[in-house]
């Protein structure tokens, strides 16, 4: 099997987790009402993006036992509905509105800057540098913990934030490294890295001119 098969699995039976967790605690109250719509709707558009437009890097061959441990630790995620619609926690509606444009911007930033990265190294090879890359190089990650914290944020809980921070620091950062020591074999990508951020957007960085590189030596 695949390693995306363990996370789309996952993605699939969000909505239904979630639902049954309002059932069985019969909340019906607006938050988890928000959150089926935030946290499903992001799975089934990670579902579509698979379909459309995949990641190469979950398309590893993987043993059954790695997918069952897979599956199981990106289900951790669903400890944040768990909490909201167990504890009967009422967020505000500042807080609603909060998560979700954290969630708007995230998924935007995700799935946006996934299909230009698939799409540019479909017909073209090389560093992708304008676009949504042009400040970050990792914006698709950046969107991914935009699209979490929200979801963490309308539980009003710790526990769903160190979830997210060890997804950070133990996948999103090693990948994020791995990444640049790749794209470091081409000889532009220097300034590239000088003018861009790692995973936060580097506005104010000016870009160097060709008229300021410096021409080597003959």
């Amino acid at each position: 099997m695949k390693i995306k098969h363990a996370i789309n699995l996952h993605k699939a039976l969000t909505f239904w987790v979630i639902l049954g967790l309002m059932i069985l605690y019969q909340n019906f109250s607006l938050g988890p009402w928000v959150y089926l719509a935030l946290h499903s709707t992001y799975g089934y558009l990670w579902l579509i993006k698979d379909r459309l437009y995949p990641d190469k890097q979950w398309e590893q061959d993987i043993s059954i036992a790695g997918g069952v441990f897979g599956f199981g630790l990106v289900s951790l995620y669903w400890i944040a509905p768990f909490i909201l619609i167990s504890s009967g926690i009422i967020p505000s509606l500042p807080l609603v509105a909060t998560a979700i444009s954290l969630n708007i911007l995230g998924i935007f930033l995700h799935y946006v800057s996934d299909a230009q990265k698939y799409y540019t190294l479909k017909y073209k090879e090389g560093l992708i540098t304008e676009g949504l890359f042009e400040r970050c190089r990792n914006t698709n990650y950046l969107g991914e913990i935009l699209i979490y914290s929200s979801f963490a944020l309308l539980t009003q809980h710790w526990l769903p934030f160190l979830i997210l921070g060890g997804f950070i620091s133990m996948v999103f950062i090693p990948n994020m490294l791995k990444k640049d020591q790749s794209l470091s074999r081409y000889p532009e990508f220097a300034d590239y890295k000088r003018h861009s951020g790692l995973l936060f957007p580097l506005l104010f960085v000016p870009k160097t001119t060709n008229s300021e590189k410096v021409t080597p030596a003959a």
